[in-house]
């Protein structure tokens, strides 16, 4: 039998329950929201003022001068972590997802999953001990590009593992159906139809090595000057040693170069990702 009375309690009481849940909903949006605005507007509030013609055409000279010479250091590290790390992570992905099924694939899951927890700093004493000390290679690009590359392979691996577990079924099964082969299904059927999570994955690991600093102070060391060309026996600059020395010293001419850097990094991961996201949402 139908009672009003008990029914508009219940609806009383599920509007309650909504509004409270809409209430943490928004209370744990701004909680998110908010420290991240105020980096923001604290970065660009300083830094926008520091950056002029001379930071993208001078060398750093000291604590002063430009910062040519660690936007292009940024750019060697990060591209040449990717340049390796790339197809090794996208080709570890594709035996996760597709062969990935015994007892070897759940210990480079495993050993996956710890690598993207092990602090960075610590990956970077590790690459110390055997780069820069024990082969002899010094503070050195090679370095520097190996250790950034070691760090974000398993996010390019487990990105792309996901991504074609992604595709359906009928995919394999169409593709085999048709006669093809395991590498002719995978590069010309399946990894094209995963196309938009692995661009993914290798532009947020590109976004994760532009900001990192720990494992280059013990691997690439600091430069004043543009790279040179040579790998190994030669430092190079970069743009977050700039923001975590610089802001420490005791001269504006130290912290507006360290704010010019700050603008330019959180101006590339926000470009990186802004682009992720477009990638994302055309597929």
């Amino acid at each position: 039998m139908f009672e009003p009375e008990r029914f508009s309690s219940l609806t009383a009481s599920r509007r309650r329950g909504d509004a409270v849940f809409t209430l943490l909903c928004l209370v744990s949006f701004m909680l998110v929201v908010t420290p991240l605005a105020s980096i923001l507007w604290a970065v660009f509030a300083r830094g926008a003022g520091a950056l002029n013609l001379t930071v993208f055409t001078e060398v750093t000279n000291g604590i002063s001068g430009g910062l040519l010479n660690a936007i292009e250091g940024t750019l060697v590290l990060s591209a040449g972590a990717l340049l390796w790390a790339a197809p090794a992570g996208v080709a570890a992905g594709i035996y996760l997802a597709e062969f990935g099924n015994g007892r070897l694939a759940s210990i480079a899951r495993f050993l996956a999953d710890v690598l993207v927890g092990v602090p960075s700093v610590v990956l970077g004493y590790f690459s110390y001990v055997t780069m820069v000390v024990w082969l002899g290679w010094g503070f050195s690009v090679l370095s520097g590009i190996i250790t950034l590359g070691v760090l974000v392979m398993p996010y390019i691996a487990r990105f792309t593992e996901l991504s074609l577990r992604q595709n359906p079924s009928t995919l394999r099964e169409s593709a085999y159906a048709l006669g093809c082969t395991d590498s002719q299904a995978i590069l010309r059927i399946l990894l094209p139809a995963a196309r938009s999570g692995v661009t993914t994955g290798i532009l947020l690991s590109l976004a994760i090595s532009v900001g990192e600093t720990a494992p280059l102070l013990f691997t690439a060391g600091w430069s004043n000057y543009l790279w040179n060309g040579k790998m190994t026996q030669e430092p190079i600059g970069y743009l977050t040693y700039v923001i975590w020395s610089f802001i420490n010293q005791p001269f504006a001419s130290a912290h507006a170069l360290a704010y010019a850097a700050a603008v330019i990094v959180v101006g590339l991961v926000l470009a990186i990702n802004i682009v992720a996201r477009l990638i994302l949402r055309r597929e």
